[in-house]
């Protein structure tokens, strides 16, 4: 099943090589945007071509030069939405284009794993930790070199849609991923998040966080800027235990006969962390190369099993309650995240200890 990506960009904005800071509205239109002038010629010639298209599909009934025109006039009339197709859009055009520019460098990417129903959740990062504004997270970036976005697919539904582009129009912090919004596309929509994230950014980690949890950027930032002696790092919160192969419950894995009795050491699902040699595999590999299973932190896990890569336990990042040393915090183990994330994230933030405590801890 391919996976496609696109990004809503205001209007107004154009990205520029020569910037040297770059706003994370401006970072958004790192995929396919090109000066005004360039981008006029490319449609002229573009449209252009369409009638010619159109003409040769009708005289000699050649379907598949119909379909070409009707992607062709997709591409052309689309100046906010950049999508990958399989067409005249190819993948293999947008890749070639973005490895010419170059990318914004950052510490860390963090992509907070969101869908159409989480929208008090947003509110209630938005509320926290997480910057409210374009600004406020200009400016957590400036201080920790992370850069944080919210990561969305597409819902058939109308009115979720119309939201949603109003939520970016005012807080434009999301990376949209052009696949359907599901838990059962969880784990093609992590692949995308990676795929995208690479492309946009020159990091050396590149983190999936859920929109349930509660963290601390300061101290994720501390952790990621650690040496480690291997470039291949699987970095989160460690675990093992049983396969599910009962379907009653919860964590049932339909394929858990390929797994055995236990599972492998991998990351629990809320955070987890890969480093940047690690992500360039992942997103040079074909998507319908990869195995996928039920849960998504397992299919990472094999993914890692395939790879020579270190795995980096910290308990801090699956901390049930703040601590000096505390990364990110949610209920761990009834929870995968916060039991209640919009009444708990509010109260975390106002105990001093989750929000206020220093970066590393006091001697």
């Amino acid at each position: 099943m391919p996976i496609f990506m696109s990004m809503q960009f205001p209007q107004e904005e154009r990205f520029s090589m020569e910037e040297e800071e770059v706003s994370p509205a401006t970072v958004n239109q790192r995929c396919g945007q090109t000066k005004s002038s360039e981008m006029e010629a490319r449609r002229i010639v573009c449209f252009l071509l369409v009638p010619l298209l159109l003409l040769f599909s009708l005289l000699f009934q050649r379907r598949e030069c119909l379909l070409g025109c009707v992607s062709l006039l997709g591409c052309c009339s689309s100046r906010e939405k950049i999508l990958l197709s399989k067409t005249a859009c190819h993948p293999k055009m947008i890749n070639s284009s973005s490895r010419r520019r170059k990318k914004h460098k950052v510490l860390g990417v963090v992509g907070i794993q969101t869908g159409f129903d989480s929208g008090l959740r947003r509110k209630a990062l938005r509320e926290t930790w997480f910057p409210s504004t374009p600004e406020g997270i200009l400016r957590l970036e400036r201080a920790t070199g992370l850069a944080f976005r919210f990561v969305i697919g597409h819902s058939v539904d109308v009115w979720k849609m119309r939201a949603l582009e109003e939520e970016i129009t005012q807080h434009n912090d999301f990376i949209r991923i052009d696949i359907d919004e599901s838990y059962q596309n969880l784990n093609l929509k992590t692949l995308a998040f990676f795929k995208a994230a690479y492309m946009l950014f020159d990091a050396d980690f590149y983190v999936k966080a859920d929109d349930d949890i509660y963290l601390r950027p300061d101290r994720l930032a501390t952790l990621l800027a650690k040496e480690r002696p291997s470039p291949r790092t699987y970095l989160g919160c460690m675990k093992k235990g049983p396969v599910i192969t009962d379907a009653k419950f919860k964590w049932f894995e339909p394929n858990g006969y390929m797994l055995g009795s236990e599972y492998f050491l991998h990351a629990y699902g809320p955070i987890y962390a890969l480093s940047a040699e690690v992500v360039a595999s992942l997103s040079a590999a074909r998507n319908n190369s990869l195995r996928m299973f039920m849960n998504e932190d397992v299919t990472i896990g094999v993914w890692m099993l395939a790879m020579d890569v270190t795995h980096e336990d910290n308990r801090a990042l699956c901390d049930p309650q703040c601590h000096p040393n505390s990364i990110a915090v949610w209920d761990l183990p009834k929870c995968s995240g916060l039991c209640h994330p919009t009444e708990q994230l509010s109260i975390l933030h106002q105990d001093p200890m989750c929000s206020t405590s220093p970066t590393l801890p006091q001697d």
